[in-house]
């Protein structure tokens, strides 16, 4: 690197300095560090995982030791009591390490520990802070997101002012981490995050609603307890044309291992669908991280007796990934979209029909009535602390 402002070498003013370690900050730092500490863990005995790269896992005989790690920070979940305190002294020979103890605090996430058993995933602090930064402290709760007649537009009302608009942005970019640990934010996010670049006061309306909502729902946090089952288990649907500018539809899944929801999401289709039907189909193929998730639940030692079950509310969605008949009409659909069919075959993914009415991926794909909504939150295990 350069000679640093002010500690330049007169006598050798075009030398550059070797480092001999990297600095915080540049753009190989974090790729040096994470190597440098993949080596020692390796060291001592553990595998990274294939499926996670931040993942590793131990196991000498009866002991199941698996760390976590996000830049400097680490979580450590072993069978026995010792291990992690052995992992900490043999880490200290080579970084400054600071055991916090118990599990709390990560990432702004905190872990609670309810009386009734299991944990519970709360940004409570996080959202406390972002509706400080927004001024929305006092606001007027609302019990919804996003009313379910409304529809957001890219042209609908005057645009803000660079000022207002940078706050818009700032405010979208909070909210998209709070959806860490709050799916039932997860749909209005997305759409709000679709007007960055020309955001207007309809969009930053729709912002304060969200606002409210978080203003009412401060306390609601994951819940995660003992699963009765080792089923693996998604509900995928999707919103066909429902974009009012392009016409795009907006797919969404959840996925379950026994009765916790452990992953999610909602997002808008990359192309036009024709029909419910291929927009529901490729809602299907988009629930992939399924997949991932088999791979990551076999790392991690745990075997599934049964084959995952993905449920879908399109009964032609439904029939088109078990039967090639079908395949004379949907030419047009990309072949990427064509594996979940080859999955079915194989016997690796089992689809299913399911009603509407207990479709819990709704919340992903539109604004929902407040009965219904409720009933998609108590569904994904959404509790308050």
């Amino acid at each position: 690197m350069r000679q640093p402002p002010g500690y330049e070498d007169q006598s050798h003013p075009h030398h550059l300095c070797r480092l001999e370690k990297a600095l915080y900050g540049l753009k190989q730092a974090p790729r040096a560090w994470h190597a440098r500490l993949s080596s020692v863990l390796q060291t001592l005995g553990f595998i990274a995982s294939a499926a996670d790269s931040s993942l590793f896992i131990y196991r000498r005989s009866e002991v199941v030791t698996f760390l976590l790690v996000y830049v400097d920070d680490i979580i450590v979940i072993s069978s026995s009591p010792t291990v992690p305190n052995q992992l900490v002294q043999d880490l200290r020979t080579e970084f400054a390490v600071k055991d916090l103890g118990a599990l709390h605090f990560f990432l702004g996430i905190e872990v609670l520990h309810p009386s009734s058993g299991g944990l519970l995933l709360s940004q409570r602090k996080y959202a406390f802070e972002l509706l400080r930064r927004s001024g929305m402290l006092k606001c007027k709760p609302a019990h919804t997101p996003m009313s379910a007649s409304d529809k957001l537009s890219a042209l609908d009302g005057d645009l803000l002012s660079p000022d207002d608009a940078t706050l818009y942005r700032s405010i979208v970019g909070g909210l998209q981490y709070l959806t860490v640990t709050r799916p039932d934010l997860s749909y209005v996010v997305n759409r709000v995050c679709q007007y960055l670049h020309a955001p207007r006061d309809s969009h930053w309306s729709a912002v304060k609603r969200i606002l409210r909502y978080i203003r009412f729902t401060l306390s609601t946090g994951l819940s995660f307890g003992s699963a009765s089952t080792d089923l693996l288990s998604a509900f995928s649907d999707a919103d066909w044309a429902g974009n009012v500018d392009d016409r795009r539809s907006t797919g969404g899944y959840a996925i379950f291992f026994g009765g916790n929801l452990i992953a999610w999401s909602a997002r808008k289709q990359n192309t036009v669908s024709r029909s419910s039907t291929e927009s529901e189909y490729k809602a299907l193929a988009n629930t992939a991280e399924l997949i991932w998730v088999q791979s990551l639940l076999g790392e991690l030692g745990i075997q599934q007796s049964r084959t995952p079950i993905l449920w879908c509310d399109n009964l032609g969605a439904t029939y088109l990934s078990a039967n090639p008949v079908f395949h004379t009409r949907t030419k047009h659909i990309e072949v990427d979209f064509h594996f979940v069919r080859e999955r079915v075959s194989q016997k690796q993914l089992e689809i299913k029909f399911i009603s509407s009415n207990d479709q819990v991926a709704d919340i992903f794909t539109k604004p929902l009535p407040d009965p219904a909504f409720q009933w998609c939150k108590r569904n994904l295990n959404l509790l308050d602390s």
